[in-house]
């Protein structure tokens, strides 16, 4: 089977319904510091077009979603001789920490060892359903969802943006009632089955930008008629907090906090 590397399809609208989608799609607290209680209110000019674009990994959920999601599929998947693996994903995660090898090329290597060679839609879909199902369950923060609930009511569209793989991530995405995903695409064959690696750019740092502006040039969005919130946890998007009108550090770690006293950001504490 030849393998290729085709130009990412574009992110479009998620469906939303009370039942979970069995298909995946394709598809930020406030300016104060205590979202849950007092979520941000729209500006006081009304703009063409509203976002309010979020970050997923500790921002709206409690930790990191990758790695879980990959124990959860190689355990729940038929597949949990794949954990004996996990010492050598280690070294792996290890090598990006010295700069040995790319946060792309980890990804990579960490899906290669836990999930395989490739995954068939089936899989894939039964894969990212029901990690989505734990991760709702326990792993969203509930001033994260008042956010959401909030940006919605005002009349913002919501859209997730995270370096985290589009494949698994929509599935939460709809399950908290976002509109649209922008992720790290997945390289796929001809046929359309999931493979290990990345396809285009990691949606990470100055690329995150790059992913968003991409995103909005295909829905007709221009940058001059649209309102934009970002809500983040980490200083990595800083380029996307600087280009957004309201940009929230959220649960900011140190290098972020630091960043964000110094350009008078608000930086709310979501709580579990």
């Amino acid at each position: 089977m030849t393998i290729s590397s085709p130009t990412p399809s574009p992110p479009t609208s998620i469906a939303h319904s009370t039942a979970p989608s069995t298909a995946p799609s394709t598809a930020s607290a406030s300016p104060s510091a205590e979202p849950a209680t007092r979520p941000a209110t729209a500006p006081s000019t009304t703009p063409a077009i509203r976002l309010a674009i979020y970050d997923m990994d500790k921002t709206i959920t409690h930790a990191p979603t990758w790695t879980p999601f990959l124990l959860h599929t190689a355990k729940k998947g038929g597949a949990p001789w794949r954990l004996a693996l996990v010492p050598f994903a280690g070294v792996a995660a290890l090598g990006y920490v010295g700069k040995l090898i790319s946060r792309g090329r980890l990804k990579y290597m960490m899906q290669r060892m836990m999930l395989g060679k490739r995954m068939t839609a089936a899989e894939e879909r039964r894969a990212a359903e029901a990690f989505a199902d734990r991760v709702m369950r326990d792993g969203v923060f509930t001033s994260a969802r008042a956010q959401i609930e909030a940006d919605r009511a005002a009349g913002y569209r919501l859209v997730m943006a995270t370096a985290s793989y589009r494949f698994y991530v929509e599935a939460i995405a709809r399950r908290l009632d976002f509109d649209a995903v922008i992720g790290t695409e997945s390289l796929r064959d001809r046929d359309g089955v999931l493979l290990a690696g990345i396809d285009g750019e990691n949606c990470y740092g100055p690329a995150k930008l790059r992913m968003i502006q991409a995103w909005m040039d295909r829905e007709g969005i221009a940058r001059d008629r649209a309102h934009i919130r970002f809500y983040s946890d980490h200083v990595s998007d800083a380029p996307t907090f600087e280009w957004a009108d309201e940009p929230l550090a959220v649960n900011a770690h140190g290098p972020l906090r630091l960043l964000a006293k110094a350009k008078g950001w608000p930086m709310p504490d979501w709580e579990r």
